[in-house]
């Protein structure tokens, strides 16, 4: 996981409806604490402020490292928010990404071929 720094841009995992944000909006670290929060900063287009909120690392994942000016890759994206979830849900990631898997590459042979299975839709999508 990459480990969140002053300016970075994070992402958050989850709603702070108190604050009006979503999961998904991005903002800036501008302060960093001791006890290993974080305060960040939402703004708008116009670069107003929309909110200031201090957070825990478990909240957000990092998708822009400002010391290397770079974006994170989607797998690296993909990888620090599994870092965040149970083990439990770690295997319906997997299941999942085999399914997409598994469709996209058996898509062609079980077009007809008879006894030829067709990807099993993982639980998650399911519930």
């Amino acid at each position: 996981m990459t480990e969140p720094e002053l300016f970075d841009v994070i992402e958050l995992l989850a709603d702070l409806p108190e604050h009006n944000l979503r999961s998904g909006v991005q903002g800036a670290i501008v302060e960093c604490y001791p006890d290993s929060t974080w305060e960040v900063e939402f703004s708008n287009q116009e670069g107003e402020t929309l909110a200031l909120c201090r957070l825990s690392s478990e909240q957000f994942i990092v998708v822009w490292k400002a010391k290397t000016k770079t974006w994170l890759s989607v797998s690296e994206k993909i990888a620090a928010t599994i870092a965040h979830l149970s083990e439990e849900r770690r295997r319906e990631v997997l299941d999942f990404a085999r399914f997409l898997y598994s469709s996209r590459h058996l898509g062609n042979v079980h077009s007809g071929l008879p006894g030829s299975p067709a990807p099993r839709l993982p639980l998650l999508l399911l519930s």
